[in-house]
């Protein structure tokens, strides 16, 4: 079940090229923000200790690490991650990955495991390109089937594709959404996007936002006009 607070349920992507500015971000964001995202462009170069740091601060950390690779290997490296003391963390979709990050889990809730269905930034013709003829939306489905069958938590998903899971799921799965732009914002990467009133109306739980709040001149604002949207969807 997601959380109630519109704050909980805006998570804000740290896609910055430091900590420092990672931390100035936070730091500007203030009381308005209480769940971040690290994925990547930080963590190899402090985003660990950082995602340490905001959740010894009574702050919600999503590991977006997208774990790939065969089952043991995936298992040794979520228990390693749980010491992190994250929310969520992202892998891929798979049944061996999956199952083996669910074992790595172990008994500790508080970290939910999220598979990735399809990226936001692909298409039906991008798929098609890697040799994947099978519509996008029975594509999502399939993978979230697969998600709920391996005991995974939720799901990573296109607000585009969330009325179908969650009226196939219910509340068994969590759906957290990137590619989510307010009005008026550019799309940059993605290319399956809506507003965050769509997506809430759409299924959605949980809405990940970056560049519309981290790049914006008063990111408190930013941040807040978001998770109004939210309350008033």
């Amino acid at each position: 079940m997601h959380a109630e607070n519109p704050e909980d349920r805006l998570i804000i992507a740290l896609d910055l090229p430091s900590v420092d500015e990672a931390q100035n971000a936070v730091n500007a964001i203030g009381e308005a923000g209480s769940f971040y995202k690290i994925g990547y462009q930080l963590m190899p170069i402090g985003g660990l200790k950082l995602a340490q740091d905001l959740s010894a601060q009574g702050k919600k950390v999503f590991l977006d690490f997208k774990f790939h690779d065969i089952g043991a290997t995936v298992e040794r490296g979520v228990k390693s991650v749980a010491r992190l003391g994250g929310d969520f963390l992202t892998v891929h979709a798979e049944r061996d990955v999956l199952r083996g990050a669910v074992a790595g889990r172990g008994d500790d809730r508080r970290l939910k495991i999220l598979g990735v269905t399809v990226l936001t930034s692909l298409t039906q013709e991008s798929l098609a390109e890697s040799g994947i003829t099978v519509d996008l939306e029975t594509l999502v489905l399939r993978r979230a089937e697969i998600v709920a069958a391996e005991g995974a938590d939720g799901v990573v998903a296109s607000a585009r594709e969330a009325a179908m899971i969650s009226a196939r799921f219910g509340e068994d799965l969590l759906i957290v959404t990137p590619g989510v732009r307010p009005d008026g914002a550019s799309l940059d990467d993605q290319k399956r996007v809506v507003t965050p009133a769509a997506a809430i109306a759409a299924g959605s739980d949980y809405l990940v936002v970056g560049r519309p709040i981290v790049a914006a001149g008063d990111r408190r604002e930013a941040a807040a006009k978001i998770q109004a949207e939210i309350a008033a969807a």
